[in-house]
């Protein structure tokens, strides 16, 4: 079975080889591309605490010469992935969240105390709910530099486009409402929405799932959890079924 893998590189590479050690192909298409600014991490002055809610977000850090002195600092991280990029940066005291930003301030309330000092949440362009407006309504304050931005692909690869012509694409993977909304606009402007009925879409989280309303009734899989091993358990069970499928009589 062959999967297409939408996610930013180079998570996309990685999701692709772990596809293929269940037994399935899959080709990596990134639907966004990672434009990193550490610059906008100018001060870490009275900073206690900081946020991180993607992989990307300490990339960025990576890059300033503020890292040094952020590594010190307590981290909170959303999502194991994120916990494991902070730690081959150097950061020792990692808090691991959900997988989400939701409940994601509470749990960071219950650990620390509003007169501690500011928190700075390093983040992308565009967020996933309001992080820093519900930790400020909890008493923190909070700085919510922007540090990374994501880059919209405008068109699906030759070789993509022709692979889901021909039904060669048996499931797509889709790991955020942005990419799945990027990717039903690209399936839509390249007359492809036919050939996505045919496909099952690998989802992440039923928020991802709703992002992909216009294209109608296309078939779909929802991850248990918005989790890495839960996204995977899907597309093992999703090939499983297809290859019996496909099983001679």
């Amino acid at each position: 079975m062959l999967f297409l893998v939408t996610r930013p590189e180079p998570e996309s590479t990685k999701l692709k080889g772990l596809i293929e050690e269940l037994g399935h192909e899959a080709v990596a298409e990134p639907l966004m591309e990672a434009e990193l600014m550490p610059e906008a991490i100018d001060d870490l002055e009275g900073v206690t605490a900081l946020i991180a809610t993607s992989r990307n977000a300490l990339r960025a850090l990576s890059q300033s010469p503020y890292l040094h002195d952020a590594v010190a600092i307590p981290l909170f991280a959303v999502g194991r992935g994120t916990a494991e990029e902070a730690r081959h940066l150097g950061f020792e005291r990692i808090a691991v969240g959900p997988g989400s930003v939701t409940g994601f301030a509470a749990a960071i309330a219950g650990t620390l105390d509003p007169a501690d000092g500011l928190i700075l949440h390093l983040a992308g362009d565009v967020l996933a709910g309001d992080l820093a407006g519900e930790l400020q309504e909890l008493g923190f304050r909070v700085l919510q530099p922007v540090v990374y931005r994501m880059k919209a692909a405008e068109a699906l690869s030759d070789g993509t486009r022709e692979a889901i012509g021909e039904g060669a694409v048996d499931g797509v993977v889709l790991m955020s409402p942005r990419t799945a909304r990027i990717y039903a606009g690209l399936i839509k402007r390249h007359g492809l929405t036919d050939a996505a009925a045919e496909m099952v879409h690998v989802c992440l989280s039923d928020a991802v799932a709703r992002s992909l309303s216009a294209l109608g009734d296309v078939p779909i899989e929802v991850a248990e959890a918005p989790s890495l091993n839960a996204i995977l358990e899907v597309i093992q069970q999703v090939g499983d079924r297809l290859d019996d499928k496909h099983l001679p009589l």
